[in-house]
């Protein structure tokens, strides 16, 4: 990935061959072995970090002229604080392979000529000649080790860089997903909403199950681009192809998952049940609920009166430890009704993605992503009212 990078970006070539240790890591530049001067004048190595912009798949482009730095804050040879080095004590999580980097203040040196840099090159030469300048004087060392890139970007399930995170400098928290297997079970409306949002989630391994075909209807609440040719094609093949060139760890399978199906969920560690049939959920329910398998049920009720659409949508979670009693409460459907054959089931893709984020929301609460403020295991928002109630007493009547 990084060597990829240094073939089409020059600015980084040029630092490469130049001698600094330059690495990456997702959306970060990194220059390791910075040489310079502790608060005593002893000689300290530190690290650059610089985010990166990526205007396509393989070239980069600066986000502004600040840099985060590993280290205390640099001095001079006359042992005072090196001045005009704005910004101030900040942290900064890397990934895992870049864990000796550990950031511990942001830089601000606007060039005053053109008051931004050229390129990567001129920013780093402009702040090693700042911040190393008087450690290599005093010492005769140099930031030029050759060191070669330990590549910190592998191992991402994305087959782009996730810029996103880095941009808004929360990769610790994106880490929390990093082993977790999810299954959604069943790709229609909110299923294929959740799908989209857990793709775009670092996720080790995605499992998505639905036996049904897509047709025209499904087009007009599914995320994404349309292709005819996707028409009569299994649901799961259809999400499948759209998404194999954005992120690895994806399988989607056209298959009914009941209580006959364990194999298929050994591994899970979460599950999104999105089904609209209550016999089918009931099997689900067993299965998931035999393995131990946390997950959440979504569910949507509309309907037209006075002439308009009025109703609500549900996300529901059932625990490893409180999952059995979640279902004694009969919040989700597991039968069939007698008005089943009758039911319109009216559907809108606003809603759909409305009940799928009520459910990723609560999904990334349990992973620490998201602060939760009461530990809410069921979740109705009203269409009418607009407002969202939950329960989060399990053992309430």
């Amino acid at each position: 990935m990084f060597q990829k990078l240094v073939s089409h970006n020059d600015d980084i070539r040029r630092l490469v061959e130049k001698g600094y240790a330059v690495d990456s890591d997702g959306g970060y530049l990194i220059v390791r072995d910075i040489p310079y001067l502790d608060a005593e004048g002893k000689l300290q190595l530190g690290a650059i970090v610089a985010k990166l912009v990526f205007t396509d798949e393989d070239h980069v482009t600066q986000d502004d002229h600040q840099v985060f730095f590993a280290g205390s804050h640099p001095h001079g040879t006359d042992g005072k604080p090196i001045p005009n080095l704005g910004g101030g004590p900040t942290t900064l999580a890397l990934g895992e392979a870049s864990n000796d980097v550990v950031v511990q203040r942001r830089f601000l040196n606007k060039p005053k000529a053109a008051g931004k840099f050229q390129d990567f090159f001129e920013k780093i030469e402009s702040y090693v000649a700042i911040i190393a300048g008087p450690a290599m004087e005093r010492h005769g060392v140099t930031p030029y080790t050759f060191r070669a890139a330990k590549e910190g970007g592998a191992g991402s399930v994305f087959k782009f860089h996730d810029t996103l995170t880095s941009r808004a400098e929360i990769t610790d928290l994106s880490a929390k997903f990093k082993d977790d297997v999810v299954a959604v079970i069943g790709l229609g409306g909110t299923g294929a909403y959740l799908l989209d949002f857990l793709v775009k989630t670092p996720i080790k391994e995605i499992r998505a199950f639905d036996l049904d075909p897509f047709h025209v209807h499904n087009a007009f609440r599914s995320p994404g681009r349309l292709d005819p040719a996707e028409f009569g094609k299994s649901k799961a093949a259809v999400y499948q192809g759209r998404y194999d060139n954005f992120r690895t760890g994806l399988s989607a399978t056209a298959k009914i998952i009941d209580a006959a199906c364990p194999d298929d969920v050994n591994g899970v560690t979460f599950a999104f049940v999105c089904v609209d049939k209550g016999p089918s959920r009931a099997g689900i329910f067993d299965l998931l609920l035999s393995k131990g398998i946390p997950f959440i049920d979504v569910g949507m009720g509309l309907s037209r009166k006075h002439g308009s659409l009025n109703g609500m949508l549900r996300a529901t979670y059932y625990s490893a430890e409180d999952g059995r009693k979640v279902r004694d409460k009969g919040l989700a459907e597991l039968s069939a009704t007698a008005d089943d054959l009758y039911r319109t089931n009216i559907q809108i893709a606003e809603l759909n993605a409305m009940n799928a984020a009520l459910a990723i929301i609560r999904f990334k609460q349990l992973r620490g992503f998201y602060s939760a403020d009461d530990p809410y295991y069921h979740l109705l928002f009203e269409i009418g009212d607009f407002k969202i109630v939950g329960e989060s007493n399990v053992d309430a009547d």
